[in-house]
C-alpha cells in the first residue's frame, strides 16, 4: 500500500460524513454511478452504500445533498455552478451477492441472517433485540431493533442458520472473514455464550473462515466468558466503548454508561491475554462532543494495552434519536485530524488494521484509519 497523504485522508473524511448523491435513473451514467449493496439502519454507528475507493472496502452514505457524485468509476465533485472536478479517486461497487437469493428449509431468507459488508466480509447481529433500546437506554446514534421492525431482519440467528449462511457465502461469494455483534441480553454474559454457540457451528461449517465476535464486557464474576468466545474459535474480538469520556457516555449511551469504564478495561486486559494485542479492538466515535485531544489520547492509551481504536465519524441515521433530535455529523476535517493521529500512533506502535483475522478494523470500510495508514 502507498504511504498515506494528508489530502488522501481529507478526502475520505469529506465523503464519510458528507456522503454520495446517487443520480436518478433517468440521468444515471453506468452502473459505476450507483451504488448496489447497501446496508440501512442496523446495530452500528453506520448507514451506507459499501464500494471500494482505490481498493480499500468503504462505507459511504447516502445523502441527496452531498456534492459527491460516482461517474465512470470515479469520485467526483460537484460544484454550485454545475462543473464536475474528478478528486483521482477510483470507485468500484460491489455486486448483490448470490447467497442473497437462497433461503433456509423454514423459509428465511439468507439475506435476513447475515449481510455482505464490503466485498468480502459477511456480518451479523444474532440478537436484534437490546435490553438497552427503552427511551431513557439507548445509544443515541443506534438503530438495531429499527431493521428488526421494518422486517430487514430476525429477531434471533440461530448456530444453524449462521453456519448454512457462511458455507453459501463462502462458497458463492468468495467470503473471507465473518464479524458477529449481539444486542445486549440480561444475563452476565451479556449475550456472550449465545455468540460461542454461534462460532462454533461456522467454525465446524466452514473451518479456515476468520470469524471477529462483538459484545458488551461481561459482568466482572463472567470473564469466563470471554473465554468461551475464543474456545469456540473466535479469532478477534470488539468490545465497543463509543467515547472514553463518562459526560459524552451518560448523555449518547445512558443504558451503557451504568457499565463503568473498569469494566470495559478488565474485559479488554483478558480479551489481550486470550486473543493477542492487534486482535481486541474498541469504536471510538468521532462528533459525539469529545475533546479530540483528549480522545487521541484515550487511543494511545488503548493502543498501548494492545486494543486497537477502531476510529469512525458520528452518521445521522434515521429511526436514532440523535437523527431525531438533529444532532449533526462532525466537521470532515475534525474527522480526518483525529483519524490522522490515531493512525500515527498505531503505526507506531506496529499495530494495522489489515494485519487483523476479522472483525471491523480488519475489514477498515466505515473508517478512513486504512487510507491514514492505521
Amino acid at each position: 500500500m502507498s504511504a498515506p497523504t494528508d489530502s488522501g485522508v481529507a478526502v475520505r473524511s469529506e465523503v464519510a460524513v458528507r456522503g454520495v448523491a446517487i443520480d436518478p435513473p433517468s440521468t444515471t451514467v453506468d452502473l459505476g454511478s450507483t451504488i448496489p449493496l447497501r446496508r440501512p439502519g442496523g446495530a452500528g454507528p453506520s448507514d451506507d452504500g459499501h464500494v471500494l475507493v482505490d481498493g480499500l472496502k468503504t462505507t459511504i452514505p447516502i445523502n441527496p445533498a452531498s456534492p459527491f457524485r460516482l461517474r465512470d468509476g470515479r469520485l467526483v465533485r460537484t460544484g454550485p455552478d454545475g462543473g464536475v472536478t474528478d478528486l483521482g479517486v477510483a470507485v468500484d461497487t460491489v455486486a448483490r451477492p448470490a447467497f442473497y437469493d437462497l433461503t433456509t428449509a423454514d423459509g428465511v431468507r439468507y439475506e435476513q441472517i447475515a449481510r455482505l459488508h464490503g466485498d468480502d466480509v459477511l456480518a451479523t447481529t444474532v440478537v436484534q433485540t437490546c435490553v438497552r433500546y427503552g427511551e431513557d437506554d439507548r445509544c443515541r446514534f443506534c438503530a438495531i431493533e429499527q431493521s428488526l421492525r421494518s422486517g430487514a431482519t430476525t429477531a434471533v440467528k440461530t448456530p444453524a442458520q449462521l453456519a448454512e449462511v457462511a458455507e453459501a457465502a463462502v462458497r458463492l461469494d468468495g467470503v473471507r472473514q465473518m464479524v458477529m455483534t449481539t444486542g445486549t441480553s440480561n444475563g452476565r454474559d451479556r449475550g456472550a455464550r449465545h455468540l460461542a454457540r454461534c462460532t462454533a457451528a461456522v467454525r465446524e461449517a466452514v473451518p479456515g473462515l476468520p470469524i471477529q465476535v462483538q459484545c458488551e464486557p461481561p459482568a466482572p464474576d463472567d470473564l469466563a466468558a470471554l473465554a468461551a468466545l475464543k474456545d469456540a474459535g473466535a479469532d478477534a474480538i470488539g468490545i465497543h466503548v463509543e467515547s472514553l469520556d463518562d459526560a459524552v457516555r451518560r448523555r449518547w449511551m445512558p443504558g451503557k454508561a451504568s457499565v463503568p469504564l473498569e469494566q470495559y478495561w478488565a474485559a479488554w486486559r483478558e480479551s489481550v491475554r486470550l486473543f493477542g494485542r492487534n486482535a481486541v479492538s474498541t469504536y471510538l466515535i468521532v462528533g459525539l462532543g469529545e475533546d479530540p485531544d483528549e480522545l487521541v489520547a484515550g487511543a494511545t492509551e488503548l493502543i498501548e494495552a494492545g486494543v486497537y481504536p477502531f476510529v469512525v465519524p458520528y452518521r445521522p441515521i434515521p429511526g436514532t434519536l440523535a437523527f431525531a433530535d438533529g444532532d449533526p455529523a462532525p466537521d470532515p476535517a475534525l474527522l480526518a485530524d483525529v483519524t490522522a493521529r490515531v493512525a500515527a500512533a498505531l503505526r507506531a506502535a506496529g499495530m494495522r488494521g489489515a494485519d487483523q483475522a476479522a472483525g471491523c478494523a480488519a475489514c477498515g470500510a466505515c473508517s478512513a484509519l486504512s487510507a491514514a495508514g492505521g
